[in-house]
């Protein structure tokens, strides 16, 4: 069960109308992008539930924007989002789904799109109070909110990755807060997110690539 203090009920900081559809919209955007880890040529958004319905009045279409842009929640820039994408040379759609049904009211599928033709999806869902969570990426399933330093490795499910993934963080003396271990199917794709409450050091990253099973490595730092 997830507890709301009262500065969560108070919000973020932030470019308004709304901690769930404004606040939490940039933040879900600006953790796919952080994510992605490479400049965006395009991005498609996917909008469901309260989002397809209210995204115009609450600004949540230039908050999306904003997010992939690295407009943080209190950014002016977010009003000017539309232009500023134009004036960078970003593409942009967005896709109103008001059909299918998603797990939270607060979601959107985010599809970015680099030049040399690199995709990456990630889904958010905007939980309240501007919080947030990554509950997919690249059509696995995953959980993690981005307040922690978070570690997202993307491995072939095969034995010894996990203690490998553990063993150079050990190595490093980082303190696991929460480690899971997502995937597709036994011997298939999957997503170790490993959550510290320090600052994980890219050195670990140049370890944990030793590893012929590990493919990519993302890394968000707060």
């Amino acid at each position: 069960m997830d507890y709301i203090g009262i500065f969560d009920a108070i919000g973020p900081n932030m470019i308004g109308p709304s901690s769930s559809h404004t606040a939490g919209a940039v933040s879900m955007a600006l953790l796919a992008r952080k994510l992605f880890g490479r400049p965006i040529q395009k991005v498609t958004f996917t909008l469901y539930g309260s989002f397809a319905m209210t995204y115009k009045g609450h600004g949540t279409d230039k908050a999306l924007l904003g997010g992939t842009l690295g407009f943080a929640t209190d950014d002016e820039r977010i009003r000017d989002a539309f232009a500023i994408a134009e004036q960078r040379g970003i593409l942009y759609e967005f896709i109103i789904d008001g059909k299918t049904q998603t797990e939270h009211p607060n979601t959107a599928d985010i599809v970015m799109e680099s030049a040399d033709g690199y995709i990456q999806s990630v889904r958010g869902e905007s939980t309240g109070g501007g919080k947030v969570k990554i509950v997919r990426i690249n059509n696995i399933d995953v959980e993690f909110t981005g307040e922690y330093s978070t570690l997202i490795v993307r491995q072939t499910d095969k034995p010894g990755i996990v203690a490998h993934i553990t063993q150079c963080l050990a190595n490093q003396d980082v303190n696991i807060a929460f480690m899971r271990l997502f995937r597709e199917d036994k011997g298939a794709a999957a997503y170790t997110v490993v959550e510290s409450d320090e600052k994980i050091p890219e050195s670990v990253l140049d370890e944990m690539k030793s590893n012929p099973n590990v493919h990519e490595l993302m890394l968000i730092e707060v």
